[in-house]
């Protein structure tokens, strides 16, 4: 890929492309339409779609630490910070409800068509898992802290699964206050 404006547009339409359509039913054609250049263009910034899906995971896990930062940011609290986490279900409910989660869609599609970059996919759960299993041990869960974080990762994509599956944003409320209070039991118990 060359630097430059329309690379960095190509990627972003690529990824809402990927996200909204899938992966294996996005053509050149459509992201080139969507950025509103010819194709030659395109292929002057990208010569393959695997290239665009590679820069697109890139950009995936970039804007995952961002998020990551954000929440650090805003609180030293682990249960605070893991609430962060949490928030991305209510934050795009509608997006979720009609898409389901960017990376867990993206993912289960790689692994279906036995895709060479579902691994680099995967690393986006795995910063958040990381992350979250680091939280957990600073709120004092000792050896459940990789437990916990899976827990919360597994929860999550669920809800994703089954909001989409239902459209249903009473579900979704009632899942987030569920595991909410399951964390606010975990902080309980650490701090005890």
């Amino acid at each position: 890929m060359r630097d430059g404006k329309t690379g960095g547009q190509i990627v972003e339409r690529a990824d809402d492309l990927f996200y909204r359509q899938g992966f294996e039913a996005t053509s050149f054609a459509d992201i080139a339409a969507a950025v509103g250049i010819s194709r030659g263009n395109f292929y002057y910034h990208f010569k393959t779609k695997d290239e665009i899906l590679d820069a697109v995971i890139e950009a995936r896990i970039a804007a995952s630490r961002e998020m990551i930062a954000g929440w650090e940011a805003e609180s030293d609290d682990p249960e605070q910070r893991i609430r962060g986490y949490i928030r991305i279900l209510t934050d795009n409910q509608n997006d979720i409800m009609a898409y389901g989660c960017p990376v867990g869609t993206l993912t289960s599609e790689l692994a279906k068509l036995n895709h060479q970059a579902q691994g680099a996919a995967g690393r986006i759960f795995t910063l958040f898992r990381d992350w979250l299993r680091g939280e957990f041990e600073r709120l004092g869960c000792g050896g459940e802290s990789d437990r916990n974080a899976m827990h919360v990762l597994a929860w999550s994509q669920g809800v994703a699964t089954m909001a989409n599956a239902y459209r249903d944003a009473d579900f979704v409320d009632r899942e987030i206050a569920e595991i909410s209070a399951w964390l606010h039991d975990r902080a309980a118990e650490a701090r005890a």
